[in-house]
C-alpha cells in the first residue's frame, strides 16, 4: 500500500474528506519523524515499535580494491513488530 491508497482507506473508514485524511496521515508521520529525530521511540499498540539505534563504528575494506576503511557510526530507524502483527504474518500451523 502506498500514500495515497493509504489516505483513501483512511478517508472511507473514518469518513472524512480526502483533504482532512491527508492532513492526519500527513500529521502521523510529521509527528513520528520529529519523535524519531529527538531520539525518542514511537510505540503504535497493536503494530509495534519504531526506535533510532547505533550501528558503532567499525573496519571494513573498499569492495573494488580491498583497501581497509573506516565505518563511522550511524544512526539508524529499528522496527519491532507486536505479536499481532507477527502472528498474522506467521504461516498457518498445520499438523501432519
Amino acid at each position: 500500500m502506498r500514500k495515497p491508497e493509504l489516505i483513501q482507506t483512511v478517508a472511507h473508514v473514518t469518513g472524512l474528506n480526502t483533504r482532512q485524511a491527508d492532513d492526519a496521515v500527513a500529521a502521523l508521520i510529521e509527528q513520528m519523524t520529529n519523535a524519531l529525530a529527538r531520539g525518542e521511540s514511537v510505540n503504535l499498540m497493536g503494530f509495534g515499535a519504531f526506535s533510532v539505534k547505533t550501528r558503532a563504528e567499525r573496519n571494513g575494506k573498499h569492495p573494488k580494491t580491498g583497501a581497509p576503511i573506516h565505518i563511522s557510526p550511524k544512526n539508524y530507524i529499528s522496527f519491532k513488530p507486536s505479536s499481532a502483527l507477527r502472528s498474522l504474518s506467521q504461516p498457518p500451523n498445520i499438523d501432519q
